[in-house]
């Protein structure tokens, strides 16, 4: 029977996608948008604040196109941080005026392919626990590994997947510097088997690096995606200005 990877598990992922209703938000008081706005701010605050304890990590985009308006990805220790958040911002005066558009729970994971990976090395805990890079751009998708016919991935043997994982690799490091990568696990925590975060400052290195992958097999052969979704950074400062009418 093929051999399943060994993963190394970190903090626990959610990307939520929010829908501004700019209508509802155009013809609010003043004073509930004032409120809003503050109150939003104060969550970012505390997010700011955990981050800089190194208990957990965030990241705030715009999204470019009609799929959100706005993404919030969050890092924490344990799930149920994950949801104190995400109910927070839910009670929150500007949930009332968004819509949920889509979200993705996931966890920080490396795949122990070589064997040769320590858990305790400080560089490992560091990507299993990382910071999240504060970049122009960001682009996230969900994707599985193909399981029909003679292209199912999970039938192949260790050795032959570590082979196609390391060329995959090779490919990825001729980004190093251009693109932070962070790779979530999802299998059974939601509906695709992985989730891609990937940040840049040049926002034409995502169409580059995404379209010389899908010549690796890895990819070719073996790789099915869900919807992309683009972003540019959401500064705090920057908060207002976004929601200004």
């Amino acid at each position: 029977m093929p051999e399943a990877v060994v993963t190394m598990d970190g903090w626990y992922c959610l990307h939520d996608f929010r829908s501004v209703d700019w209508t509802a938000w155009k013809y609010a008081s003043t004073e509930d948008r004032e409120e809003a706005i503050n109150e939003f701010k104060e969550l970012i605050g505390q997010w700011e604040e955990t981050e800089r304890n190194k208990e957990g990590s965030h990241a705030l985009y715009t999204i470019v196109g009609q799929k959100a308006d706005l993404m919030m990805m969050i890092l924490r220790p344990t799930m149920e941080e994950l949801n104190e958040i995400e109910t927070a911002f839910n009670k929150s005066k500007l949930a009332e005026f968004t819509k949920p558009s889509y979200s993705y729970v996931s966890v920080v994971e490396l795949s122990n392919y070589m064997g040769s990976a320590n858990e305790d090395d400080p560089e490992i805990q560091a990507r299993l626990r990382p910071t999240l890079p504060k970049w122009n751009h960001i682009c996230f998708y969900p994707m599985d590994k193909r399981r029909q016919g003679n292209d199912n991935w999970y039938v192949l043997e260790k050795d032959e997947r570590a082979k196609l994982m390391y060329a995959h690799g090779m490919t990825g490091r001729q980004y190093a510097g251009k693109i932070r990568q962070i790779i979530t696990g999802s299998i059974g925590l939601d509906d695709w088997e992985w989730g891609v975060t990937l940040f840049a400052h040049d926002v034409l290195n995502f169409k580059k690096l995404v379209y010389e992958m899908r010549f690796d097999e890895v990819t070719s052969r073996y790789g099915d995606f869900g919807s992309f979704y683009i972003g540019n950074i959401l500064k705090p400062d920057a908060v207002e200005q976004f929601l200004k009418v």
